[in-house]
């Protein structure tokens, strides 16, 4: 889980990203669902859009997808989605700090 200090640095960097996974009238099928996997994998930060004619929303398909593979949602804004999963090795983001709980 990401804390809102961790989020809102990621959502700096995914600023400038493309958006690589695109959701249409099909909906979130399994090769969606596989394509994200492969993007986090490779990536670790992804951006995705929720075409007009789809039947969900931006929050549920984040929501959805995140959840399938073991993701966290940064951010949702209009149609579009920030995704995140970071390596457990050699990941090529330092998130800030989590405080330490008393």
């Amino acid at each position: 889980m990401l804390t809102s200090k961790q989020r809102a640095y990621l959502r700096g960097l995914a600023n400038p990203i493309e958006t690589i996974l695109i959701i249409g009238k099909g909906g979130i099928t399994e090769n969606v669902i596989k394509e994200a996997d492969e993007a986090l994998e490779a990536r670790e930060l992804i951006k995705g859009r929720v075409l007009e004619n789809s039947d969900v929303t931006p929050m549920e398909t984040a929501d959805r997808i995140a959840e399938s593979v073991n993701a966290d949602v940064v951010q949702v804004i209009g149609s579009k989605f920030v995704l995140f999963r970071q390596k457990k090795k050699e990941s090529q983001f330092t998130l800030p700090k989590k405080k330490a709980e008393k």
